[in-house]
């Protein structure tokens, strides 16, 4: 169904865009004499929408050859419906091709051809090719790279997407595997702690079992007593064995972090510690500020080597706030970056106990600080522990694809800007060097010869004509001059003196608003 409406929209649009293209031949066509190019243009535009998705080089090809033959054909015009029709199918094209050796041979085709066209039909000259070639790189050329431009982006926004997605999903199984270690690290620490309490009762039941003094009930309650414990420590062992993935922790079951802080004094660390007992913490929470300091000091040694460190733990009857910072080390940091298990494994053991960490940057160097409450349930889980990098660079990739869609836009618009003010600079040099003005033209007389008159006709001549043509006299070369007319009054108007054998013939004087 999905589809089907997906191929519904795409007909409209065809449609849609098929009607606006006849329209505006429909409009500017008649404007030409030649009752030719309103049929011409109907076709082509039909035609170039028909196999516009089928065939995008064919669509492209029927979308230049308006250039050639409205240039050539008819009168070395520009119209506006060719210009809409060959930037519309030059970007679909662009769109849906996937090499440009289309674009590239049909330019270099129509441009071939126009030259020869330019040769052998001279009313229509290098002026009908210079404005054919302008067109063909400015409609026909630059929306089709852009589109094919357009159509690299989104190719290599959804890659990005999707390594994106492949990075989030492996950083989701390192966070879950880094918290599945702390969770059997703390079970370790449980096996460790009950293991040994459920031993002392062993024994004492065993002691009390043989004791004297005791009648045979008695004596046998404690045998019970002793098999429970011996039963619950190595059911104990067995579950703790299944979760346990890695070797046992080597440090002591309820770590001081005074001693831990001491063998970091040792090792060469600079430390200002203030400790408070955690004599009324907790057993679970005093470990969780054991792990708490040994993590910032690991990453403080390996991330800051050098810096100074200060470790603070105040504890009170309802909580215990541990902040670990370090300065930013003076030689910067050892090469190797973080894969953050530990403090994701850190985060993991301070959620259980119901605190909440925070490890961000703080003035140079790093802070770890956390808070565990002393009777709190766990804090709810997390869907996704951190946004990680792939996100990230998730997002620097969608900010690169918009910010390269804005330059495929304005690039070209600015090339065209730089090409049109040259050319006006080019127009305006050109008009102002062709001008003759009205007193000379009255001073030449017909009969005269041109080398007497010479040094009053301008370095250039007008290169525009008049449309059409007046014919010449037979045997004659003429040229135009402009009358002196400012350009913004936007009707032409020239000067045309012809010449046979070195002499002036016949002078003439044209213009739109005389006519």
């Amino acid at each position: 169904m999905r589809e089907v409406t997906r191929r519904r929209w795409r007909v409209t649009f065809d449609v849609l865009l098929w009607a606006f293209l006849s329209g505006c031949v429909a409009l500017d066509a008649p404007l030409n004499p030649h009752p030719w190019e309103l049929v011409y243009g109907l076709v082509s535009v039909t035609l170039a929408m028909v196999t516009a998705r089928a065939y995008p080089a064919f669509s492209l090809a029927v979308g230049m050859a308006t250039a050639l033959v409205v240039a050539f054909g008819w009168g070395g015009r520009v119209a506006v419906w060719e210009f809409f029709l060959m930037v519309v199918v030059s970007y679909l094209a662009g769109l849906r091709l996937t090499r440009v050796r289309a674009v590239v041979l049909s330019f270099f085709v129509f441009a071939v051809g126009g030259l020869l066209l330019s040769l052998l039909l001279p009313p229509a000259g290098f002026d009908a090719w210079g404005a054919m070639l302008g067109v063909l790189a400015f409609a026909g050329v630059a929306p089709c790279l852009l589109g094919r431009h357009v159509r690299l982006r989104k190719e290599l926004a959804r890659a990005g997407w999707r390594r994106a997605g492949e990075m989030e999903s492996r950083h989701r199984l390192v966070a879950q595997e880094a918290r599945l270690r702390e969770r059997a690290r703390i079970a370790s620490d449980m096996h460790d702690s009950l293991g040994h309490e459920l031993s002392l009762i062993a024994v004492r039941a065993a002691a009390l079992e043989v004791a004297g003094g005791l009648d045979d009930d008695q004596r046998e309650a404690a045998g019970q007593l002793r098999a429970g414990a011996a039963t619950a420590t190595e059911r104990l062992r067995e579950i703790i064995g299944v979760l346990r993935e890695d070797a046992a922790p080597v440090e002591p079951v309820q770590g001081d972090p005074g001693e831990l802080v001491d063998r970091a004094r040792a090792s060469g660390i600079e430390i200002d510690a203030r400790l408070d007992s955690l004599d009324g913490a907790p057993p679970m929470v005093a470990r969780a500020v054991y792990r708490v300091v040994q993590e910032a000091l690991t990453n403080a040694a390996k991330h800051a080597p050098g810096a100074a460190v200060s470790v603070t733990v105040t504890s009170t009857a309802e909580a215990t706030d541990v902040r670990v910072r370090n300065a930013a080390p003076p030689a910067g940091p050892l090469p190797g970056a973080s894969g953050q298990r530990g403090l994701i494994g850190l985060r993991e053991r301070v959620r259980l106990v119901g605190g909440s960490l925070q490890a961000e940057p703080s003035g140079g160097g790093f802070e770890v600080a956390a808070r565990l409450p002393h009777d709190a349930a766990p804090a709810p889980e997390p869907d996704d522990e951190v946004v990680g990098q792939a996100a990230r660079e998730l997002e620097l990739a969608r900010r690169s694809v918009r910010w390269s869609l804005v330059q495929a836009i304005v690039v070209p618009l600015l090339l065209f800007g730089v090409v049109l003010g040259g050319a006006g600079v080019t127009f305006l040099v050109q008009w102002s060097t062709s001008e003759l003005s009205p007193e000379d033209y009255a001073r030449i007389t017909v009969g005269t010869p041109r080398a007497d008159f010479a040094a009053l006709l301008p370095k250039r001549q007008r290169s525009a004509r008049p449309y059409p043509e007046p014919p010449q006299p037979p045997g004659a070369t003429c040229e135009y001059y402009g009358t002196g007319r400012s350009w913004v009054d936007g009707e032409y108007a020239a000067y045309r003196l012809c010449f046979a054998d070195g002499k002036l013939v016949s002078k003439d004087f044209y213009s739109e608003d005389t006519q």
